[in-house]
């Protein structure tokens, strides 16, 4: 059985070893850390265990920003992205929700295309040669 909640702190590990799996270190470990104790993380588990993640905050000019999402990638392209951002829309504390990626990053345009987010413009310099697209969508009530 599948389902979402905030994490517990024990649950870092877990949380680690997916975002060390994908990124290829432990570098994000205080940031996520934080995020769990401030309750801002969303997991994703799947047969008790913890395929997905979602980190969000709300210090985007007052608005909800979906900073991190990262799924295990033998997971991957089976809706658990998809379902932790449905589920972050719908507990948003805010009504205007932000979320970014890199151009390069075309499967992560899609998904936020198929959930009907729409650009909101470009920052350059982030990541050399690799602009970060802004998306933005108003949350429905």
């Amino acid at each position: 059985m599948d389902n979402i909640n905030y994490p517990k702190i024990n649950d870092i590990d877990e949380i680690i070893r997916i975002d060390s799996e994908v990124v290829g270190d432990h570098n994000r470990r205080s940031y996520i850390r934080k995020a769990i104790e401030e309750c801002r993380c969303l997991v994703f588990k799947s047969e008790q265990r913890i395929v997905g993640f979602l980190i969000f905050d709300t210090h985007f000019f007052e608005h909800s920003f979906i900073s991190l999402v990262v799924v295990c990638p033998s997971k991957r392209r089976k809706g658990v992205a998809k379902a932790l951002i449905y589920t972050f829309e719908n507990i948003s504390p805010t009504e205007k929700i932000f979320s970014s990626t890199n151009l390069s990053n075309e499967v992560m345009q899609n998904l936020f295309h198929s959930l009907r987010y729409i650009k909101s413009g470009t920052v350059e310099n982030l990541d050399e040669g690799d602009p970060e697209i802004i998306y933005y969508k108003r949350r429905s009530r």
